[in-house]
């Protein structure tokens, strides 16, 4: 069983960078799909990125394309999204996944503002 905490989340301009973490406990993720997701009030959540091992390959959704980035380090058993150019649009809540075949796991979520 693995449990996933997000955190990083909070207010930012348009324009600017923010960094979020997740780390993982319970389970080694090195041979899990890492991916995060976003959620706004009254929607539902929608893909933002995966890394997918044991390349780490990633894909993106074409919303956050050049903009947002997905990384592991594997000694922190943690995956991180770099995210870069900020648009008021990017505000949700956002979630870290952890899949492998049926397992599937989730965090918490933080929040992240973008003001325009």
């Amino acid at each position: 069983q693995v449990q996933l905490e997000e955190s990083g989340g909070g207010w930012v301009q348009a324009g600017g960078s923010l960094t979020l973490s997740c780390a993982a406990t319970g389970d080694s993720i090195n041979r899990y799909a890492m991916g995060w997701y976003r959620q706004t009030p009254g929607k539902d959540r929608d893909f933002v990125g995966v890394s997918v091992p044991p390349s780490g390959r990633t894909s993106y959704a074409d919303s956050v394309k050049g903009r947002f980035t997905i990384s592991r380090d594997s000694a922190k058993n943690t995956v991180y999204l770099q995210m870069n150019s900020l648009k008021p649009e990017d505000t949700a809540v956002y979630y870290c996944s952890a899949r492998l075949g049926p397992l599937n796991y989730w965090g918490q979520g933080t929040q992240v503002t973008v003001s325009s």
